[in-house]
């Protein structure tokens, strides 16, 4: 697979991107970005799986479909989230792959 990278088309989305890192560079957002790749979740269930409490969660979450990030549906009182762009899916998945446990080896 070709990685080379055209720095000059990438130079007009430079800005774009690293802002993109800034927000997911908090870890309760990255959990949050974590969790939501499994697909959509109640505000509870992403509570439950991040262990990241209400208060700092609502901000989170907020910060999050501020940016952009993620997008909303609501069922009667609840609210659920999901990943709004294929391309976080994207780079969830690389961060996800790179950054994973290593699973010990028969030489460990």
């Amino acid at each position: 697979m070709d990685m080379a990278i055209d720095l000059k088309e990438f130079r007009a989305r430079a800005e774009e991107v690293s802002g993109l890192m800034k927000l997911l560079s908090h870890p309760n957002r990255l959990l949050v970005a974590c969790e939501l790749m499994e697909g959509e979740r109640s505000v509870s269930e992403i509570e439950q799986a991040t262990g990241v409490r209400q208060p700092n969660l609502s901000r989170d979450l907020a910060r999050l479909r501020n940016d952009g990030i993620v997008t909303t549906r609501r069922e009667a009182k609840q609210v659920f989230y999901t990943l709004a762009d294929g391309r976080i899916r994207l780079l969830m998945g690389a961060l996800c792959a790179a950054f994973k446990p290593a699973v010990a080896g028969p030489n460990s």
